[in-house]
């Protein structure tokens, strides 16, 4: 057979799979876990988004050219491999009634996002009280937060009796003998308790993501045949698919559903490419005015760097469904988030960073909810630094303190693991994950599972709200703030081991090395007045 006919045979099969069956949207899912692959991967190769899988193996949709060509010589591949078990033989009519399960119950979501709750009662499901509804308003654990009694009992169908054997002759009556001890009845086992089973789920979750971390840095060896220069690009070009499974993964617990396509307001656009939209993340660049950072003197200052600076700011609050607008402080709330149009008040402390970071032009701005909660909180007695700002409007929703929490745990593990056995591969792997997740989660060309720039901006202004409190921290010990940059630089004088932990843990600082400065330590000359 020449090229040319051998390719006109691939034409003829490509367009007839576009009219071949489809496996039943069961299927679909089965294939694809049975080969241990996540929707991620299957949605990169595909050429759609995750999404779009999902809905796919869901039933919610049916799918089109040009993916539908490729999933469907997908799903042949993994037929193959992975084909279907055989059916189970038949069950008697009678019998096959008696063990139809009803409908598992289903968690009640509001309109916020968040898990309805009512007056606490025994979870249909484990029993455990709960103050969390299911959609016909009986108590249920909200997600997957609980699993059914192990000991459940299934129906049985009534079977006549079978008649009495015929009694035996009578033997001749033994010795009476002393009546043996009543056996104990069974202690049925302890009920496992709500925060139990959530750490049995989260150390379960923690050694599976573990696994797929794992894993893929082996098949990138592997790939590259020890080449770890080759492997870690190809596990930096992966990262943001793997991370965006990770977190699908950490999502089947969840106690919340959130919005990953909200309809945005135009503060949160960007006008082009190329500029950006009107939310200000309070991006610091301090230096210190009684200090000259360019004349050579005998102020010995050291550069030191937070670990994992977005990691840490994954701790944030995150608004999970659609933005509503109020005005005032309506939207002000410490269960709401998102961002607020503010007017600062003047900050007059020149030892200090300004927590709203370096501005050109004054008047109101838009600001994240981790800045206006830096600034409400600077403002109270406690501090007593700032005035409070002006709120004028607000963007909000329901928000949750935890929402990325089981995410940055499972990321902190690997990372702090990563480090122990200096595998320097899988330390930039998983930066490259938290990194790549929070700088793709807006209108990003490389991540198409989630459109959420207020997520991202307020992740941003967290992590310099966080390097500010470092730098708050240092002054309040005794130490001068020299310099203060980006997420994660801090430069101060003295003895700084005395104030902050060392080491390359995500609460501990280092000394930050560069080509400029090699050992992370100068001496400066300080202005006279």
């Amino acid at each position: 057979m020449s090229d040319d006919q051998f390719d006109s045979v691939e034409a003829l099969l490509e367009e007839a799979r576009l009219t071949a069956a489809m496996p039943e949207p069961a299927e679909r899912r089965r294939l694809r876990e049975a080969a241990d692959l996540s929707r991620a991967q299957v949605a990169a190769a595909v050429g759609v988004g995750r999404q779009t899988v999902a809905n796919w193996e869901d039933g919610a949709s049916t799918p089109q050219p040009p993916g539908r060509a490729k999933y469907l010589r997908l799903l042949e591949g993994l037929a193959r491999l992975h084909p279907a078990p055989a059916a189970a033989p038949a069950i008697p009519e009678p019998v096959a009634r008696a063990f139809v399960a009803p409908e598992a119950p289903q968690t009640a979501w509001g309109t916020d996002g968040r898990a309805v709750q009512g007056e606490p009662g025994p979870c249909i499901r484990c029993g455990v009280p709960t103050p969390y509804r299911s959609t016909d308003g009986r108590p249920l654990h909200a997600g997957a937060m609980c699993q059914p009694p192990a000991a459940a009992q299934a129906a049985t169908v009534a079977q006549p009796a079978p008649a009495p054997a015929p009694a035996p002759a009578p033997a001749p009556a033994p010795a009476p003998a002393p009546a043996p001890a009543a056996p104990a009845s069974p202690v049925p086992a302890p009920v496992p308790t709500r925060p139990q089973r959530r750490a049995k789920s989260a150390a379960r979750a923690q050694a599976e993501t573990n696994a797929l971390i794992t894993r893929a840095v082996h098949e990138e060896l592997e790939r590259a045949e020890g080449d770890t220069e080759a492997a870690l690009k190809a596990l930096l070009k992966r990262a943001i698919p793997d991370v965006m499974a990770m977190f699908e993964e950490t999502r089947a617990t969840a106690r919340y559903q959130f919005t990953a396509y909200p309809a945005l307001p135009d503060i949160l656009k960007k006008p082009s490419k190329k500029e950006p939209d009107q939310i200000w993340e309070a991006r610091p660049a301090f230096h210190h005015p009684d200090f000259s950072l360019k004349l050579p003197g005998s102020v010995q200052v050291t550069a030191l760097d937070a670990n994992a600076a977005y990691l840490s700011a994954l701790k944030c609050w995150l608004p999970i469904g659609k933005l509503e607008h109020t005005t005032g402080t309506d939207g002000v709330d410490p269960k709401r988030s998102g961002v607020h149009l503010i007017t600062p008040a003047q900050w007059h402390h020149p030892h200090l960073p300004n927590p709203l970071g370096d501005r050109d032009t004054d008047g109101a701005l838009w600001v994240t909810d981790a800045t206006l909660r830096l600034l409400l909180r600077l403002s109270a007695p406690k501090y007593g630094l700032i005035e409070a700002p002006e709120i004028h409007e607000s963007w909000t929703s329901g928000a949750t303190e935890n929402f990325l929490d089981a995410l940055r745990k499972i990321l902190t593990a690997a990372r702090e693991k990563a480090i122990e056995e200096e595998d320097t591969i899988t330390t930039e792997y998983v930066k490259a994950m938290y990194s790549k997740f929070v700088s793709t989660m807006g209108e990003s060309i490389h991540n198409r599972e989630m459109v959420r720039p207020d997520w991202m901006h307020i992740i941003h202004s967290q992590a310099y709200a966080n390097l500010w409190g470092k730098a708050y921290k240092a002054h309040q010990a005794g130490l001068d703030v020299i310099a203060m940059m980006g997420t994660d630089e801090l430069h101060v004088t003295g003895e700084w081991r005395e104030v902050f932990s060392e080491g390359r843990g995500v609460a501990q600082m280092k000394i930050k090395h560069s080509d400029a400065k090699a050992s992370g330590e100068y001496t400066i000359g300080q202005v006279t007045h």
